[in-house]
């Protein structure tokens, strides 16, 4: 069996004499001290140092109800005052045999600064009224006291401080010796409570107080010492204080459970503010409380410059957004410099730090194509040819966040100004030249894949950031960062900006009950052609192209009638471009034509959101509206038809020359376009080989026709006698007249067209087919078909849509022409 070694001595916490700096003061007799670390990177040692053979009243503290006792405080804000952050020399006379012990014995300071004269703070702690020996003397004044005996002297040095302080009636020796009864932030009151009392009673908005404890680098216990208070009740309250635009590192907790670490570099945190600001004396600036409410965010004056740029430049804290949002904008510059100087010498929790790595270029000069939403665009970058819409870079603007645009297949609605915030974003910089600068980038998830999006600030014009722009009119908010969180450096501009909004109340801040704008969407082929007749009657009006589906079909906005409609480009068409990937994954696309998808990104570059001036003048059994198309402004206003037709990148219908509907300039341009074999004419064309055939004559019938229209000396129209198809079309058209009555309705009025027109013959108003031959103000020129005639009537009156089973299609003309 082994005997246990036995330990070693244990060692003074304290040599005999020596000095140290005092950390704190508890009470008006006992000090924490505290020296110089054993080796670097280690923690200072401390020690509570209490007077030897003196006492001064109990301070307040839960076990006594948080209230003095009288004079408690006076006593320690005297010692507190005479010694806090300064050099002593102490003297042990007891001590235990661990740190964890209290230490008995005397502490010296010079008389003032620069003399060697040391005096007994404990006697002169006794001489000030603030403290007692524990031992009363019985002895006369002049008793004769052992000048080789320091006990004695000490003693005696004591007992006559005691006299001076009585007969003087000095501190608790007085008639009403001061004591505080303490209230306690969120049980005896509220935090919000006591900013407004501040902005109220204290002078420059400003309130004195005493930093009691420190929790982490940036949070302390202040207790308040105002005298501009004491009429508001809130004299020795106690709360806790967050420092305004900085948070350090969390500091562990070793009583919970579990116990939990401190971060990295907390320790560190907590004692360089404990160095600087603890048991002083200083002025606070309220700014607010944090979401609990009962914590103030406030900044500490201290004559020694801020405390929160101190702990930034040293790497011990990072600023804290949140905060920073309540101060004047005019102080976070200089915690900004002092973040980015730590940063790049990776101090601190900056020790790791590497700047963001850019995967392209860190800026971009190029041309808006595309506003996605009310904080992102498409851009296409300067010298790079659109050939692919890979070639556009996606950018958002860096920490705003816009209104969600809602997504109708998912019942989401639209959040507030969500459509407004995009189209202020795309009248500032669609189709313009703009300056990008990357800040960061982001993973940004899209379906079951992360898209690496590229967030920075946008520069347009004369504006070096649209993002603030849209802040500073209230239709987007500042993003909310992490701490750790890159953000643009304009992110101060930024929350100034939004802070000017609040105030302002505009937009998304404002209190007034935001209305949604109903558009009126005529996608639907029965409300198009009901509407119709107003577009055609408006001549033309301002669109803005909203979407690209090929080179000559668009879904336009028109601002003026409130409507939203499906517009293709009259007499053309355009090749298939490729399938969205939508219509790709649901197997339902159709291959896409050569030059299709050429066609619709030239569209998308020269109209895709960008207003545009349309003149309807029909629309197809589909619901599309048909009509000409014009683009730009002033002296550069073009015919969108005729470039796309003059670029190759689509074709007139070959049955509008057919029918004589389609525009001369049209069917010239896209000769040029032929001949010069550009676009889809670049394509190899197969010509037709004309067989000739052997004439052969054609057989002989004789039939009876009676003529019912002569045109000219060379044109007549007639009948065939016999002819079923006129009996018919007869009885149909009686039956058609007694329906629908003699009135006339809106309808589709296209050269061409076949409609039903008023005539009477003698025996009376009928409905007769007709084709529309000629348009002109407020009438047309029709033929009727059936007979031959022709005729010029009102529109108004004398027109209406014909039946479908009433067309040339199921039923042809009885009239012949010859």
């Amino acid at each position: 069996m082994s005997l246990p070694v036995p330990s070693a001595p244990l060692r003074p916490v304290l040599p005999s004499h020596g000095t140290a700096t005092v950390k704190s003061v508890l009470s008006g007799d006992t000090v924490i001290l505290t020296g110089r670390p054993l080796a670097p990177g280690q923690k200072a040692p401390v020690v509570i140092f209490t007077f030897e053979r003196v006492t001064a009243p109990r301070m307040a503290s839960k076990a006594n109800g948080n209230i003095d006792d009288p004079g408690a405080f006076p006593a320690r804000e005297w010692l507190r005052n005479q010694c806090v952050g300064k050099q002593v020399a102490f003297e042990t006379r007891k001590q235990g045999a661990t740190a964890g012990d209290r230490v008995y014995g005397l502490l010296f300071m010079p008389k003032s600064p620069g003399e060697e004269e040391q005096l007994n703070v404990a006697v002169e702690a006794v001489r000030a009224g603030h403290a007692t020996p524990k031992v009363f003397g019985t002895e006369t004044d002049d008793a004769v006291v052992d000048e080789n005996d320091p006990v004695a002297i000490y003693e005696s040095s004591l007992q006559n401080a005691l006299q001076e302080a009585k007969s003087n009636e000095a501190g608790i020796h007085s008639e009403t010796p001061l004591a505080r009864a303490i209230k306690n932030a969120g049980e005896e009151f509220q935090t919000h409570e006591l900013i407004e009392k501040v902005k109220k009673f204290c002078v420059g908005n400003t309130v004195t107080c005493v930093i009691e404890y420190i929790f982490d680098g940036s949070r302390l216990r202040a207790h308040v010492t105002d005298p501009d208070l004491a009429t508001a009740g809130l004299q020795y309250a106690n709360f806790t204080l967050i420092l305004g635009g900085v948070a350090s590192p969390r500091v562990g907790n070793p009583r919970s459970d579990p116990p939990t670490q401190s971060e990295p570099f907390a320790d560190e945190a907590k004692q360089f503010v404990e160095a600087r600001l603890l048991h002083r004396e200083l002025k606070i600036s309220l700014h607010g409380t944090d979401k609990s409410g009962i914590c103030a965010v406030g900044t500490i004056h201290h004559p020694k410059g801020s405390i929160g740029v101190e702990l930034l430049k040293n790497g011990l804290a990072r600023v804290s957004d949140w905060s920073s949002r309540m101060m004047n904008p005019l102080d976070i510059p200089a915690f900004r410099v002092a973040e980015n100087n730590a940063k790049r010498s990776n101090l601190g929790v900056w020790h790791s730090y590497s700047p963001p790595q850019i995967s392209g270029a860190a800026e971009i000069l190029g041309t808006v194509i595309e506003v996605l939403t009310g904080d992102t665009i498409a851009i296409l970058p300067t010298g790079e040819a659109y050939d692919s819409a890979s070639k556009l870079k996606k950018v958002s603007l860096a920490s705003v966040r816009s209104p969600r645009v809602g997504n109708d297949r998912l019942g989401k609605p639209d959040e507030n100004y969500a459509l407004e915030c995009k189209d202020r974003l795309r009248v500032m910089c669609t189709g313009k030249t703009v300056k990008v600068s990357i800040h960061y980038e982001r993973d940004i998830p899209m379906g079951e894949l992360n898209e690496k999006r590229q967030f920075g600030t946008i520069a347009v014009g004369k504006r070096p950031d649209i993002g603030e722009v849209l802040v500073i009119e209230g239709l987007a908010v500042t993003q909310h960062h992490r701490d750790d969180e890159e953000k643009s450096p304009r992110y101060d501009a930024l929350v100034a900006a939004e802070a000017a909004a609040k105030i302002a109340k505009k937009g998304v801040h404002s209190d007034k009950e935001y209305k949604s704008k109903t558009v009126n969407d005529l996608s639907e082929p029965r409300k198009a052609k009901s509407y119709s007749g107003s577009l055609v009657r408006a001549g033309r009006v301002k669109a803005i192209v909203e979407y690209v589906f090929n080179g000559s079909r668009y879904k336009l906005l028109v601002p003026s009638e409130n409507c939203q409609i499906v517009f293709a480009l009259e007499n053309l068409k355009s090749p298939q471009p490729s399938a969205p990937a939508s219509v790709v994954s649901r197997g339902q696309a159709r291959p896409p034509e050569p030059f299709g998808d050429l066609s619709k990104r030239h569209a998308r570059l020269n109209v895709l959101q960008r207003s545009v001036e349309i003149l309807c003048k029909g629309v197809t059994n589909g619901g599309v509206i048909t009509g000409e198309m014009f683009v730009g402004g002033g002296a550069q206003k073009r015919d969108f038809s005729l470039e796309m037709v003059g670029a190759g990148l689509a074709a007139v219908d070959q049955r509008k020359i057919d029918y004589g509907e389609a525009s001369k300039t049209l069917i010239d341009a896209q000769n040029c376009a032929v001949a010069n074999k550009v676009g889809i004419w670049s394509l190899h064309q197969e010509k037709k080989e004309n067989v000739i055939k052997p004439l052969s004559k054609a057989k002989e019938e004789t039939a009876t026709i009676k003529i019912s229209e002569i045109s000219s000396g060379s044109q007549f129209f007639f009948h065939v006698v016999g002819d079923e198809a006129a009996s018919v079309i007869n009885e149909s058209m009686r039956i058609f007249t007694a329906e629908n009555g003699t009135g006339g309705s809106p309808c589709d009025l296209k050269v061409g067209k076949v409609v039903a027109a008023l005539f009477n013959d003698g025996t009376g108003k009928s409905w007769y087919r007709a084709r529309v031959l000629e348009r002109k103000p407020g009438k047309a020129k029709v033929l009727f078909v059936d007979h031959g005639n022709v005729a010029t009537l009102p529109v108004a009156t004398h027109l209406r849509p014909l039946d479908v089973i009433l067309g040339t299609d199921r039923i042809p003309p009885v009239a012949k022409e010859a």
